[in-house]
């Protein structure tokens, strides 16, 4: 049968030219759109096929809940997200507008129940979670309904390019197939040219109409401000806080999160923490709290924000840089969503690239350990072929007790990657939240797997090669909002004029520079020499990366530094009382001016130049723009502005000053003995983080100023109003004792 009979007729009514913006005053109360809907609306009412890329803010779910209130039948809407699923039928049927969900909370009866509704037409929409396909009889059921459009949010997460790839898209497509084919519409806030191909391909759209509005959010002010650790993040969060009041903080890990949330709540700030170690009642709970303006900050990982609406962020704080410049302005983009001046501000520190490295190893597993895995599998497997181990129990068996050898999120990559390739399928235990895995081709081994190691490899080259793109434009000396621009496709788009960069090149001026910033100059270009080596045809050959340059200028005793036995360079430690933002800064000018060069590859390299050296041996002293300095202060400053400003103070929260030669030493036997009563009360609190209590730094700075009352000990740096209460007279009274 042809696959245009299989497809019900759908088309609206025929309507008066102009009855759209009737339409969307009935259903919605807007009397205008914003940019893009209409074109958008009237392409899906013309039967086009559409892929939509429109900024966070920019209104997409209306390009599909418009037409479905239109269309005859029924507009199905892929969302990866339950909280957003609720969010949105809520809000449609408070309108009127007749709107379901199935998902995992629903109990079979309840999905079943809807389903025999939807056949019989009382829904206009129906929200599914992208799992729900895995079931061919999920399938039939649905089949059942007549279905005018087909929609799908979240669009990237069907493309491996994408930064946030979702298996349970993957086969999407196949089912749109088996639902004769209705009409298909995607839609996303963040895409480049190379991902929106991707959707195309992926779901098999004919001469789609393709939407991209403006990426350009004129009401965001980006702000990169660096750090040396996490002490002078929290001094500028704290800033964050008190000036602008409501906003999301967003961490790399469940661990940050928890620091940081524990942090807002000793500082009195109303905040929730979210991240997928807690239940789904709770990420419920601390997301309504948010949503209903009952805290003003939100401490989060990258899975929270995905539609949430709440128009009066003021600020968005990333406390670590994330893996993509796509999951940097997707979340940015949910602060100033009412259009008012909103400020996106990141905190970096070049460690935290550690993090994101590991996330792209666990994602990226080799094929040898894929292999191995499957073999896991097959021996764990019952004589149905079948096996319901947690991802835990297989990292475990896989590493052997070693856990270089693997951990869970690359044995949950490896069984994604097996499963797109047919050789096992994953299904849901009835009342476990463990899921199952069935082995489709059993006798074969793993050493036999026919898996694509040319797309893999081409998969870890890509995450990297974002993660390189987040790094330039932390580095940029160009306006932030063009770099991004440009990164998704725009040509010569005009600079925004408020970020940090445009505000410092309006003030910033080259100039020859005094004796004592050429000296310091000079200085931090030995250290890279010291740090480089020279070829047989006399050029320099760079060995380390910036970072790792400026940790040892700075004298860190990290481990990468010590390993490499940095730490025995003369230049170790050199300009330790510059501060890592200016030492930031600088490097960048030396680059712009070509006294350093930077490789390309997978690990940039920092190689001196012959115009470098010149500089270095006294011989020429160009013009540089030079960073301002605030010696001895080690403080914060925006990353690539700060030229011609002052900068951020390092007192910070206690007002303990910086550390230099003439303060006192540290008490190291007054240090252990402060050590062992924190040990004493994380035990008490059932094995709570030590740095929860109190963390090194603030324990270090009771060992050298031994405040002798709680009045003193609170100016130290790290001891708030609960902290103060709870654990400080305990402390006081051992430091006591100690001067006894």
């Amino acid at each position: 049968m042809p696959a245009d009979l299989l497809i019900p007729s759908v088309l609206p009514a025929a309507e008066p030219d102009g009855s759209l913006a009737g339409a969307l005053e009935k259903h919605f109360g807007f009397r205008a759109f914003l940019d893009a809907q209409e074109d958008v609306v009237r392409a899906i009412l013309g039967g086009e096929e559409v892929l939509c890329v429109l900024p966070t803010g920019g209104g997409k779910s209306l390009c599909y809940q418009l037409p479905a209130c239109v269309l005859e039948g029924v507009t199905v809407v892929v969302s990866p997200l339950i909280a957003l699923m609720k969010d949105q039928v809520d809000a449609l049927e408070r309108r009127g507008i007749a709107a379901t969900l199935v998902n995992s909370t629903l109990t079979f009866e309840e999905q079943k129940d809807r389903l025999r509704r939807l056949a019989a037409g009382e829904f206009k929409l129906i929200y599914i979670a992208p799992e729900r396909f895995r079931s061919r009889a999920f399938l039939e059921a649905l089949g059942k309904a007549t279905i005018a459009l087909f929609a799908i949010d979240e669009a990237h997460c069907i493309s491996q390019w994408g930064h946030d790839f979702r298996p349970d898209y993957f086969r999407l497509n196949e089912s749109i197939e088996k639902l004769g084919r209705p009409q298909v519409a995607a839609f996303t806030a963040t895409a480049t040219p190379e991902v929106r191909k991707d959707i195309i391909e992926r779901l098999g759209l004919e001469e789609p109409r393709i939407f991209v509005s403006g990426f350009a959010r004129p009401n965001l002010r980006l702000l990169v401000t660096h750090a040396e650790n996490d002490g002078r993040k929290f001094d500028r969060l704290r800033e964050l806080t008190r000036e602008h009041k409501t906003g999301i903080i967003y961490c790399a890990t469940r661990k940050k999160v928890e620091l940081v949330f524990e942090q807002l709540r000793e500082w009195k700030v109303k905040a929730i923490a979210y991240h997928g170690g807690m239940g789904e009642a709770e990420r419920d709970l601390a997301q309504d709290e948010f949503i209903s303006r009952r805290a003003d900050v939100a401490v989060a990982t990258n899975a929270f924000g995905m539609g949430i609406d709440r128009s009066d962020t003021r600020f968005v704080a990333h406390f670590e840089v994330p893996g993509s410049l796509e999951a940097y302005y997707q979340e940015a983009g949910r602060a100033g969503r009412d259009g008012e001046p909103a400020v996106c501000e990141l905190l970096f520190q070049y460690a935290d690239t550690r993090v994101q490295e590991f996330f792209i190893e666990g994602g990226n597993p080799p094929a040898a350990l894929i292999r191995q895995i499957y073999d896991t599998l097959r021996g764990l497997a019952d004589d149905q072929h079948e096996l319901r181990a947690p991802i835990k129990e297989i990292a475990e068996r896989v590493s052997a007790g070693d856990p270089k050898r693997s951990n869970e999120m690359a044995v949950s990559s490896a069984l994604s990657i097996l499963h797109r390739l047919g050789a096992l399928d994953r299904f849901d235990v009835p009342g476990e939240r463990v899921r199952g895995t069935r082995l489709m081709q059993p006798d074969v081994r793993g050493r036999a797997l026919e898996l694509d190691e040319a797309a893999l490899s081409e998969k870890e080259r890509r995450d990297r090669s974002k993660l390189r793109a987040m790094l330039d434009f932390v580095y940029a000396r160009d306006c932030r909002q063009r770099v991004i621009l440009r990164y998704f496709g725009e040509t010569d788009p005009p600079g925004c004029g408020s970020c940090d960069n445009c505000q410092a090149s309006a003030s910033g001026e080259s100039r020859r520079g005094t004796d004592d910033e050429w000296v310091l100059a000079r200085k931090a270009l030995s250290g890279v020499a010291r740090m480089s080596e020279r070829g047989a045809d006399g050029e320099w050959r760079g060995r380390f990366g910036r970072g790792r340059v400026v940790n040892c200028l700075l004298g860190s005793k990290s481990q990468d530094i010590v390993t490499a036995r940095l730490d025995q360079l003369s230049t170790h430690g050199l300009l330790k009382h510059e501060g890592a933002s200016f030492l930031n800064e600088l490097f960048r000018e030396f680059q712009d001016r070509g006294l350093i060069a930077v490789s390309d590859g997978q690990y940039p390299l920092v190689t001196l130049t012959s115009a470098g050296e010149e500089v270095m041996r006294g011989k020429v002293n160009p013009e540089l723009r030079w960073p301002s300095r605030s010696p001895g202060s080690n403080g914060l400053k925006p990353a690539g502005g700060g030229r011609g400003t002052s900068s951020r103070t390092s007192r910070g929260r206690g007002g303990a000053a910086p550390e230099s030669s003439n303060l006192p030493p540290v008490d190291a036997r007054l240090l252990a003995a402060l050590r062992e009563k924190r040990d004493e009360f994380a035990r008490e609190e059932g094995d709570k983080p030590r740095y929860l209590i109190f963390n090194d730094e603030t324990l270090q700075a009771f060992a050298r100023f031994r405040p002798k009352t709680t009045d003193a000990g609170r100016r130290i740096r790290g001891v708030g109003e609960y902290k103060a209460e709870r654990y400080l007279p305990a402390f006081i009274e051992i430091i006591a004792r100690h001067g006894e």
